[in-house]
């Protein structure tokens, strides 16, 4: 295993890195890419093991319900690098389970290289979402064939693939590339069918990074994005060499979508535990914040937070759902039921932004307008800035503008604009969720009961 230390060392490795214009050379140094690096060395130091053989418990493939459960917090704990890693090992062990039909040196070449990632302890990037071009020709028809990635050439020893992949969180930040097709592909589409992993250091790589962290110097305004900010890169693949055994589909269209429907499993799953944390989050901010203004009592604010509580309520019974109707496959490992969760990350999605509302609703203005940190200490204005952002004795106005900067900070800020986009689409967009749900929804037993108590069953030959 990797301390905090090695983890910042293994960076160093000739990656092609760039952010807003210019090349960087080291990640760790950086004042802001440097933060997250920082972040994800304290998770490498929390589960480090010196032990010869120990392996991170953060890599483990889940074998049951209770498993499935355990792991929620750990991810959270250890960061967005941990978690991309899990869901990355877990895709592959799905896709593995799905595709006994095809030549079984893919399952074999997964498998060792999930062995590889535990014994490495490395950090793993999935990579699904093409630049796509235009949305409504397929791979084949674009005028720029390198809209969906590719082969482009095919060796004895391995394949050449060009294109690039958009929207990838923590990409710079880690050491493998999880590479697959970010949809269903049709006879002809055998070059876009591409699954593999890849170096971060691989030549031809190239990631640009763009980020929500915020550009002060002082970021007591910005108490959640200040420290954990994970940033998304445009990982573009220029020509990249990948050796036979990194490969894990090459040509057979019939399963290019069996990755993504894998990956989309373990992201809404992710997606949903994060729901759950920070929908009790906001509803707690709510009724700190109805507190302090001195509205807790009145009925619509009541009213609001209710609603709240039940969207929390909700999203949380759909998590335990999906973990307690888990189900085992071939080789041993865990899966989410597809329904549960799909219908819960859809429901936590779909209505994210009518709970913001309600909290914005109850907080009022100052969510924008709190004086900041630095106010508060200026001997000319900092004691009329607490004078009059208090609501009584016991309600000091510092307090009250702390709670309104971590509502700014989560909910209407950059890191709350990330979050409005992110949460509708990391996993696939609400009609994904829409077209699982159906799928994994018995309609035909639903069509029974509807017979049965219209008396129509008996007569009803579908």
């Amino acid at each position: 295993m990797l301390t905090g230390d090695q983890y910042k060392d293994s960076l160093q490795d000739g990656r092609q890195t760039f952010f807003e214009g210019e090349k960087i050379d080291d990640l760790a140094g950086h004042p802001l890419l440097g933060q997250t690096v920082a972040t994800t060395a304290a998770g490498y130091d929390r589960f480090y093991d010196p032990a010869p053989d120990a392996t991170s418990p953060l890599m483990t493939v889940p074998s049951s319900a209770d498993d499935l459960r355990e792991m929620i917090p750990l991810l959270h704990e250890a960061g967005m690098m941990a978690h991309v890693t899990y869901t990355s090992i877990q895709t592959l062990k799905t896709a593995a389970g799905r595709m006994n039909d095809v030549k079984p040196d893919y399952i074999e070449r997964m498998d060792a290289f999930i062995a590889e990632a535990q014994v490495n302890d490395v950090r793993i990037t999935q990579c699904i979402t093409d630049a796509k071009g235009d949305r409504s020709l397929p791979p084949a028809k674009q005028d720029d064939l390198d809209s969906y990635v590719r082969v482009v050439d095919r060796q004895r020893d391995g394949v050449v693939i060009r294109g690039a992949k958009l929207h990838i969180t923590g990409a710079s930040f880690g050491h493998e590339l999880l590479t697959i097709p970010t949809k269903a592909m049709k006879a002809g589409e055998e070059d876009w069918s591409i699954g593999c992993a890849v170096p971060v250091n691989a030549e031809g790589v190239r990631i640009i990074n763009t980020t929500y962290a915020p550009r002060h110097a002082d970021t007591r305004s910005f108490p959640v994005s200040g420290t954990h900010h994970y940033p998304e890169g445009f990982v573009i693949f220029d020509d990249v060499f990948v050796p036979h055994e990194r490969v894990f589909l090459d040509g057979e269209t019939a399963f290019a979508a069996v990755f993504a429907h894998s990956l989309g499993l373990w992201e809404r799953l992710g997606g949903l535990s994060a729901f759950v944390e920070e929908a009790d989050q906001l509803v707690g901010l709510a009724q700190l914040v109805a507190e302090a203004n001195g509205t807790a009592g009145i009925a619509h604010v009541k009213e609001k937070i209710s609603e709240m509580i039940i969207h929390a309520t909700l999203i949380r019974a759909t998590l335990e759902a999906a973990i307690e109707n888990c189900s085992v496959g071939p080789e041993g490992a865990a899966f989410p039921n597809e329904l549960f969760t799909n219908a819960g990350k859809f429901h936590a999605a779909a209505n994210y932004n009518h709970i913001v509302r309600h909290l914005h609703d109850i907080a009022g203005g100052a969510v924008l307008t709190t004086p900041s940190p630095a106010d508060f200490e200026n001997e000319q204005v900092g004691e009329l800035a607490r004078k009059y952002m208090s609501t009584g004795p016991d309600i000091d106005g510092e307090y009250r503008a702390r709670l309104m900067h971590t509502i700014r900070d989560l909910t209407a800020d950059s890191y709350g604009g990330w979050k409005f986009v992110t949460n509708i689409q990391a996993g696939g967009g609400l009609y994904a969720q829409r077209i699982v749900t159906r799928r994994h929804y018995d309609l035909d037993a639903a069509k029974l009961k509807a017979l049965q108590i219209a008396g129509l069953a008996e007569n009803d030959d579908h």
